[in-house]
């Protein structure tokens, strides 16, 4: 965790510092200025479309009765090209672009949900789910499964009636 930390808090800001510093000599102190604010601008307003058609694509998942999984992983990519983007910056604004193309962004969330597939044990009876085998509480290494007897006591959701005499 810590290496991922000094990555992106120490070594991205250099990097975008030389690059600043290099374009600058190379083109100079206003075309570079006017590049930043080019990419937050064209950036803000592509996070703005692509977002409200994910935003769509969430309502009709939702409409048709399915998880609208892939919408909200496309929105937090999508928000997270934004925030790349109005940082100022050429490397932060290459990844926020990438991560506003479509085809880039359904590989990543592909690989997001099959990391997410694969730290998540789901098992339950009854929910037309199989119970993992060993997952009894025994140390097979699977997923601890805890079976808890329950009787319901009071099925009313009417709690005006326990007030009465």
């Amino acid at each position: 965790m810590l290496p991922r930390l000094f990555l992106l808090f120490v070594t991205v800001p250099v990097i975008e510092l030389f690059l600043f510093l290099v374009l600058g000599q190379r083109i100079g102190l206003g075309a570079t200025f006017a590049i930043v604010l080019l990419t937050g601008f064209l950036g803000a307003y592509l996070a703005k479309s692509q977002g409200l058609k994910a935003i769509a694509r969430y309502q009709e998942s939702l409409a048709q009765g399915r998880l609208p999984h892939e919408a909200i992983i496309d929105s937090l990519l999508i928000l997270i090209a934004g925030v790349l983007l109005l940082t100022p910056g050429f490397l932060t604004d290459a990844v926020g672009f990438a991560l506003l193309t479509p085809s880039i962004r359904n590989v990543i969330r592909a690989r997001l949900e099959q990391s997410i597939k694969e730290k998540i044990t789901v098992a339950g009876q009854g929910m037309g789910m199989p119970v993992p085998k060993g997952s009894s509480g025994g140390s097979s290494g699977g997923p601890r499964v805890i079976t808890v007897e329950a009787e319901v006591v009071e099925t009313s959701t009417d709690r005006s009636r326990h007030d009465q005499p």
